[in-house]
């Protein structure tokens, strides 16, 4: 019976999809239909709903709304230009210096929006135009904004990795903030290296010295906004507040910094800054309701101990169930975003890791680090849209140029999967884990 319980969900699921109908509501229909051929219909409806309302009763999910809002109160408040600046200070005289400006200045206000397509907005609408003027060839500055920008997924504060901790149940937000720090520095630097082949390939030039003046100025300007994760980051571990109270902290500091000191948000900008992050907080807020819904479904049914059963049956190799796992995740961040795709793949294979005997913070990690590809590939990747649209690239001009940059990522993916202390070290050396 679980058989035919797990082709009505996922067939429905995809079915659904591809026919245009939005992940939610195609979460929702399909468990349902599953759902109906386990309990009577009015059981099922009742049961899905208050398991949606359960689910969302959670002190652990008001930072989403907390982070998303200070994001947006980042992304228009002028940090942009100065992390960029402040990145030129540290990588300028790399050859082909301002791909790895964008690179640097990605990983930090990504780091500090929690948003990989405002960090695609922000960084490449400001870097495009300045790369160009130096000779880069656009589709080569949009690939590497694009593939650059992902990195604040995983570099604290990170909305997924708080959507993961939810699914996962007993993995502690803070712990997966601080292991993800190395694994998104090492796709950053993973980019720089190839980056910089690229680079001295085609004569890229190199930034002009900055004198001590100037580089004194620049840091000053930069350090508000690097403050944030200080305190965030530093509040956490020094155990003065959550990560959930550490959110509202990061919104009260955004808006000081934002409005007060460098005077880029006007007063009467509030309210349409406010509409845009209750809308993003609300179609988040909607899927992981419905999918909470869903994976009830996929446990009442067995579902994730029969993929344990199939995958085991093909190899009892940890090292190639762990590779399959990671293709199917790279093959699902292609047609589905990352939210649904935490919140339906975490029930499923974090059993099948934990059988395998990897840690849950180190699954959690790798699973972030996998879709986070997903962004950058049609034909839903936000990332690779946002970032041709801000450098008026085509998007066929840009698959060429980011083909490197994929090999860069998915060789980091593989250090990330197969070597677990890139995780689970900076947890383990601060007592976190």
């Amino acid at each position: 019976m679980e058989w035919y319980v797990a082709l009505a969900l996922f067939g429905s699921f995809f079915f659904l999809v591809f026919t245009g109908v939005p992940i939610a509501f195609s979460l929702g229909v399909s468990a349902i239909i599953a759902g109906a051929m386990m309990m009577p219909l009015e059981v099922i409806l009742a049961v899905i709903s208050q398991r949606m309302v359960a689910g969302l009763d959670s002190f652990a999910l008001l930072a989403i709304p907390f982070f998303i809002l200070a994001g947006v109160l980042m992304n228009s408040g002028g940090i942009a230009i100065r992390l960029i600046n402040f990145s030129q200070i540290l990588v300028g005289r790399m050859p082909g210096s301002l791909a790895h400006v964008n690179v640097m200045a990605n990983m930090l206000f990504g780091s500090i929006s929690g948003s990989a397509t405002a960090a695609a907005a922000a960084v490449g609408g400001t870097m495009a135009p300045l790369q160009k003027k130096s000779g880069y060839h656009p589709a080569y500055s949009a690939a590497v904004n694009v593939t650059s920008c992902i990195t604040g997924l995983l570099i604290p504060p990170s909305n997924v990795l708080i959507i993961y901790a939810l699914t996962a149940g007993g993995v502690s937000v803070a712990t997966l903030f601080m292991a993800g720090y190395l694994p998104g520095i090492l796709m950053g630097l993973s980019l720089m290296v190839v980056g910089s082949f690229i680079a001295k390939r085609r004569g890229y030039p190199v930034a002009e010295r900055p004198t001590l003046k100037q580089a004194l100025k620049v840091t000053w300007d930069a350090i508000p906004s690097l403050l944030l994760v200080i305190i965030v980051m530093g509040g956490i571990l020094g155990g003065v507040f959550t990560a959930t109270e550490a959110s509202a902290i990061a919104v009260v500091y955004a808006f000081f910094l934002s409005v007060i000191v460098y005077r880029e948000i006007k007063l009467h900008q509030l309210p349409k800054l406010l509409l845009e992050a209750v809308v993003t907080t609300s179609i988040v807020m909607v899927l992981i309701a419905i999918s909470i819904g869903m994976s009830w479904v996929m446990t009442r049914a067995d579902i994730p101990y029969m993929i344990t059963d199939a995958l085991l049956a093909i190899s009892e190799n940890p090292i190639v169930i762990l590779l399959i796992i990671n293709v199917i995740l790279l093959i699902v961040g292609v047609f589905m975003d990352m939210t649904p795709a935490v919140l339906i793949f975490t029930p499923i294979f974090l059993p099948i890791a934990k059988d395998l005997g990897m840690d849950p913070v180190h699954f959690g990690i790798m699973l972030v680090a996998n879709l986070c590809i997903g962004l950058c590939t049609p034909p839903v990747g936000a990332a690779l849209f946002v970032g041709c649209s801000v450098s008026d690239v085509k998007l066929h001009d840009m698959i060429r140029p980011m083909l490197p940059f994929f090999g860069a990522l998915l060789i980091a993916l593989l250090a990330i999967i197969y070597i677990p202390e890139l995780s689970l070290f900076l947890p383990g050396l601060f007592g976190m884990h």
